[in-house]
């Protein structure tokens, strides 16, 4: 058994929870950690335990435009580039016993508002038939650009363990 974790960054703090999670999870079994764009479109086949993340843009995924606003506050010249939402799309049907699980970053001051790219991620891998096997975990940064809330990459770590020995228990019983 073994994972991946796909994930999309704008100011590097979902990378870094990406990270966080993958080591949580590596407790258990194999994982690689990749960022969505570097990801080719055959490249998630093996993996038993899927999980994806992302920014928390507009109350839910990225899209072109929320990306080109990142870039731009970033003080980078926007360029075309694939987010979470893009590679969702793009995924399969999956074999039978795939499960998949979400995760997004947020502004800490808004965390009450409605949305998150998380349950957006979940709700569209569900549309299409893949198997989601938790709720979503959201993971806080101090503002739009960050940095990550302390002790944020340590519960990320946690919910990857926790994650990765459910994953387990399900795929066993399969």
């Amino acid at each position: 058994m073994s994972a991946l974790v796909v994930y999309e960054s704008s100011f590097g703090n979902t990378a870094l929870v990406a990270r966080a999670v993958g080591d949580g999870i590596a407790e258990h079994m194999p994982v690689r950690v990749r960022s969505v764009t570097s990801l080719g479109d055959d490249e998630s086949d093996g993996e038993d335990l899927v999980v994806v993340g992302g920014p928390t843009h507009a109350f839910g995924m990225s899209r072109p435009q929320t990306r080109h606003e990142a870039q731009e506050r970033m003080g980078d010249r926007p360029t075309d580039y694939p987010g979470i939402r893009e590679w969702i799309d793009r995924l399969e049907p999956d074999r039978e016993g795939r499960l998949y699980a979400t995760f997004d970053t947020r502004v800490e001051k808004v965390r009450h508002l409605p949305g998150s790219a998380a349950h957006a991620a979940a709700r569209a891998l569900r549309n299409e038939g893949h198997r989601v096997v938790d709720r979503g975990a959201s993971f806080y940064v101090a503002d739009v650009e960050g940095p990550l809330l302390p002790h944020e990459r340590d519960r990320a770590r946690q919910w990857g363990e926790r994650l990765a020995r459910r994953a387990l228990e399900m795929l066993q019983r399969a």
